[in-house]
């Protein structure tokens, strides 16, 4: 996996910061904006929320299993792409 040099290194607590920024300042009401589609995913989530079910008990039951049995297998590739892509989308949030 080659690693993406273009991603400038930030503080946790500047990003942190910045989140809360970002969540300030879309959650202020703006003329003529007033209509909000959430993503099926998120309206997904919300739902769950909505019915407590916050996590898959079952799913987590099959990860511990597999720990404990030592088939547990993380691709660090994967990981490690999933943390990159969520450092791209902080800092194009940071740049709007």
């Amino acid at each position: 996996m080659k690693i993406d040099n273009t991603i400038m290194p930030t503080h946790v607590g500047e990003a942190a910061a910045s989140a809360t920024k970002f969540s300030q300042r879309t959650a202020e009401p703006t003329p003529g904006n007033d209509q909000v589609q959430l993503s099926a995913q998120l309206q997904d989530i919300e739902k769950k929320l909505a019915q407590g079910e916050v996590f898959d008990a079952g799913r987590v039951e099959e990860i511990k299993q597999a720990i404990s049995e030592g088939r547990f297998v993380v691709n660090p590739e994967k990981v490690a792409d999933g943390l990159l892509e969520t450092v791209r989308d902080l800092l194009r949030s940071n740049q709007g």
